[in-house]
């Protein structure tokens, strides 16, 4: 019985990480659609747009992936949470600022 056990074990933690691999990935495509939204309304390269995600999440106490899928629904919707739209549209003054004046990002 107990390589039974064991074997049922490892078949739920593989089940676990299959799970866990699967939301990453979804995710990942989600913060890289709320790049795409930040790139378009900042007017900036793929890299900034990245560090105003990460300002917006950090500035709101907001898991990054919170901010990225209210940025995606955001074109659709036309609403942002306050906080959120206030601290994107910091960010992206910051964001724009420094690369308006040469600066990197």
């Amino acid at each position: 019985m107990p390589e039974h056990e064991d074997q049922e074990r490892t078949i739920l933690a593989l089940q676990e990480e299959i799970l866990q691999l699967k939301q990453a990935v979804v995710s990942h495509a989600v913060v890289d659609q709320a790049i795409g939204v930040v790139i378009a309304r900042g007017r900036l390269p793929p890299e900034s747009a990245w560090d105003v995600l990460k300002d917006v999440s950090q500035h709101t106490n907001t898991k990054l992936r919170d901010v990225a899928e209210h940025l995606v629904q955001w074109p659709r919707c036309g609403w942002l949470p306050p906080e959120i739209g206030r601290a994107l549209r910091t960010a992206l003054e910051r964001r724009t600022h420094a690369v308006g004046h040469g600066q990197r990002g």
